[in-house]
């Protein structure tokens, strides 16, 4: 597994979506980032963080978070920070 770090801005709605499984419950949070160097990511957040990333996070806000990069070249989150500027 390889831990990344990133700083961007939030560039798109947070979708929200929960899906029942026979064995668990899974939410989901899939959002995009501009990061500082203009490139775009999409950011996944599953169960917990997906709920806090649907609860606190807007677009525009400025966020930075650590995540691996998975087979689809999408960042899957596990800690993220509101930045205050």
């Amino acid at each position: 597994m390889n831990i990344c770090f990133f700083m961007g801005k939030i560039v798109s709605d947070i979708n929200f979506k929960f899906i029942i499984n026979d064995r668990q419950n899974i939410s989901i949070a899939i959002f995009e980032v501009e990061l500082n160097n203009k490139s775009k990511i999409t950011v996944i957040g599953y169960n917990e963080m997906a709920d806090f990333c649907y609860s606190r996070l807007k677009k525009n806000d400025n966020i930075a978070f650590q995540g691996y990069i998975s087979s689809e070249i999408k960042v899957i989150v596990e800690d993220i920070m509101i930045l205050p500027f």
